[in-house]
């Protein structure tokens, strides 16, 4: 029977990595590589040696015979394994290796027991490290949530995805969502890590809520995201890239570009959604009462600062704050009112109401049921246009159909007519097809399927929507979506960022091992 940790690693995707480190191993045309993750900063530039080669004692290569979450062994009994997560270590006997270094020069070493291949120097035995790793993995994997047997590989992908994601940041362990390229913990992100994460751990599932509560602005806002240079709450911390894409992306419809001047930036409110959650899995009144007033504020801030025409329905400021970078909203200017951010608001106004129920307080919870009811009402009566909900951007209706107008039904407080409107609109057509949902409608100009928010599935979409339609009377649909979002996962070969909704592959310019993505499947997956 294979360990629990037999995740087969194929160094181009899954590359050898470790919980906690810093370090990945990929394949190359020449060799193996060995970079750094680094926030904003690609692995070509991180590079740390390149070329490694292992050679028998005639010169010949050897190749590698497997690779896993434990070691990389190649033929000829030797194995590149993990003594710490800034310490790689060759092992071996009558064997060599040679390997390239930044500036060019080559390094050779001939093996004969355990040897430092990167990191500090120290006295490492081969047969510890490895049954040390073999006992990590182990514990790990014993945590992971049952799923059935058709799952079962996907879910061991994903559970070891969201261990190597994890990596010490702003003195926490924190999940970043992927070592390609997305090396910090961002706030969306994180709320939907802390979901799966709840299943092994609830207590590293409130580390990543904390991450954002702990570090909240005066005004009540939470950062975007927190790296190893601090946070990214408004448009000024914005990298330089992100302003050149910006630039190139948005507002494109009418010439304007998005402003460089602070504006704040901030991702989707489901803070208390996500405490939610984990206190089901795990309830911790402590916990409650010590992020309810965080949790207020937070929400209040959206009221006070972020409805800048004062009608009672909050917008998006910056595009970044969607978490929906490169939506065909933003196509109208580079700020927008779709749906989805209001049907949160409604949502977690239910949430705040089940914590103040939690810790004791009934007047307050009636409090938030009545703001629940009241801005559902008012998201209906100002969005809803008989057919579906609008989106805004400056003032008017933005004529691109996306699954963001479906999101009311995560509410589970509208009318039952308009409801079922749009359950009849997700099962159309335009959303419904051997993988739904398509981020923008199949049959609207704007559809592009590969193009990051302009048509691709996205997991936290459709968990939401699978979320929504349970909430809003709508189970058989919820299953069905469900089945077919995880059958689309366990088909395309990976733990993608996005993924094509006309072929289920990885879209052109998705990331792999995506954190959110591995989170919500393994949380779809799990046997309850």
């Amino acid at each position: 029977m294979s360990p629990s940790y037999d995740v087969p690693l194929d160094l181009v995707e899954r590359p050898f990595t470790d919980r906690g480190s810093r370090l990945l191993v990929t394949a190359g045309p020449d060799g193996l590589r060995v970079a750094r993750a680094e926030y904003e900063t690609p692995l070509d530039e991180t590079t740390e040696l390149s070329a490694l080669v292992v050679r028998d004692p005639a010169g010949r290569p050897l190749p590698v015979r497997t690779a896993t979450p434990v070691e990389v062994a190649f033929e000829g009994g030797v194995s590149l394994l993990f003594a710490g997560p800034a310490t790689l270590v060759l092992a071996g006997h009558g064997a060599s290796a040679s390997w390239r270094l930044p500036d060019g020069t080559g390094r050779t070493l001939a093996l004969d027991g355990c040897h430092v291949l990167t990191g500090p120097p120290g006295a490492w035995s081969a047969p510890a490290v490895r049954a040390a790793a073999e006992a990590r993995w182990t514990e790990w994997f014993d945590r992971m949530p049952p799923v059935r047997s058709d799952l079962a590989e996907r879910a061991r992908t994903a559970w070891w995805t969201l261990a190597v994601n994890l990596l010490p940041i702003a003195g926490r362990e924190g999940l970043v969502p992927s070592k390609y390229g997305y090396v910090g913990v961002w706030n969306w992100d994180a709320l939907f890590h802390a979901v799966a994460l709840r299943h092994a751990s609830p207590a590293l599932a409130r580390e990543q809520i904390l991450f954002f509560l702990d570090h909240q602005l005066p005004d009540g806002r939470l950062p975007d995201v927190v790296h190893d240079h601090g946070v990214l709450a408004d448009t000024t911390d914005l990298p330089r890239a992100d302003h050149a894409r910006l630039a190139e992306h948005v507002g494109s419809a009418n010439g304007s570009r998005p402003t460089r001047a602070p504006v704040p930036v901030t991702k989707p409110p489901l803070a208390a959604w996500a405490v939610w959650k984990v206190h089901e899995t795990d309830p911790d009144t402590d916990f409650l009462a010590a992020v309810h007033p965080k949790l207020v504020r937070a929400h209040e801030w959206w009221f006070a600062a972020s409805d800048p025409d004062g009608d009672g329905l909050p917008e998006y400021l910056h595009p970044y704050s969607s978490g929906l970078d490169d939506s065909p909203i933003w196509d109208y200017g580079p700020r927008a009112e779709p749906p989805d951010l209001n049907s949160y608001l409604v949502l977690e106004a239910d949430r705040l109401a089940d914590i103040a129920e939690a810790l004791g307080r009934p007047a307050e919870a009636a409090h938030w049921r009545s703001r629940a009811a009241a801005h559902a009402a008012l998201l209906v009566a100002r969005r809803w246009d008989g057919a579906r909900f609008t989106t805004l951007a400056a003032g008017a209706p933005v004529p691109v159909r996306t699954a963001l107008d479906l999101m009311p039904l995560f509410t589970g407080r509208l009318p039952a007519g308009v409801a079922a409107a749009l359950e009849r609109d997700l099962r159309s057509p335009a959303f419904w097809g051997e993988r739904p949902v398509p981020t923008v409608a199949f049959d609207d100009p704007a559809f592009d399927p590969d193009a990051m928010w302009r048509g691709p599935v996205w997991l936290n979409v459709n968990y939401l929507l699978v979320e929504g339609l349970r909430r809003s009377g709508f189970p058989d649909t919820a299953a069905e979506l469900r089945e077919r979002t995880l059958a689309m996962v366990r088909d395309a070969g990976g733990l993608y960022e996005y993924w094509n909704p006309l072929t289920g592959a990885r879209a052109a310019r998705a990331t792999s091992g995506f954190g959110w993505s591995a989170a919500l499947f393994l949380d779809l997956a799990a046997e309850r």
